[in-house]
């Protein structure tokens, strides 16, 4: 039997107050770090954009722009970012550019679905976003991902104004963010 993920547990406030089963954090809507990786190709024109995998516990098949996810106890946010990066897309050795920190509650959002059960608040975390520009192989993970490849900064903003694509709704703030810095 595999063990349950432990991840950290965070404030309010955003300090780390202690850690415990991915489950509880979800179905107890306790608050915890989520970090991740805008990548961006070498000239900055395209993001690599992916749809989540249907097992996911959160956000199943859904379209997203940031390889991430929680911190584990005893992280920093931005290890758990360059860990993402590197789990997810196979990007290892990008220089990370802080892009926006930001904490961020869902509510009862029928978009969360997944295979976990989510407490009456939904999520409650802090997001740790960053960018990376990359030029070399994108090798996602199937567990991860489900499909995914490089689209022009344009592609991503009309993605995320289409509904028959939905968007993972805390990786839609930071693609949002995002594209208003490139004005």
């Amino acid at each position: 039997m595999v063990a349950e993920e432990i991840v950290a547990v965070f404030d309010a406030a955003g300090a780390v107050v202690g850690e415990a089963p991915r489950s509880e954090v979800y179905a107890r809507s306790l608050w915890h770090g989520s970090a991740g990786v805008i990548l961006r190709s070498a000239d900055g024109g395209h993001v690599y954009v992916h749809r989540r995998a249907e097992h996911k516990q959160v956000m199943a098949g859904l379209w997203d722009c940031v390889a991430g996810g929680v911190v584990d106890p005893g992280e920093t946010p931005f290890d758990a970012a360059v860990r993402e990066l590197g789990e997810e897309l196979g990007v290892h050795g990008a220089a990370l550019e802080p892009l926006l920190t930001v904490a961020w509650e869902s509510g009862p959002d029928p978009l969360l679905g997944g295979t976990a059960p989510l407490g009456e608040a939904g999520l409650r975390c802090h997001l740790f976003g960053w960018t990376a520009r990359w030029s070399g192989q994108v090798r996602h993970q199937p567990s991860e991902v489900a499909e995914g490849g490089w689209r022009t900064n344009a592609e991503l903003a009309e993605l995320l104004r289409d509904p028959a694509r939905p968007f993972a709704p805390d990786s839609r703030l930071l693609a949002e963010h995002y594209l208003g810095t490139l004005s």
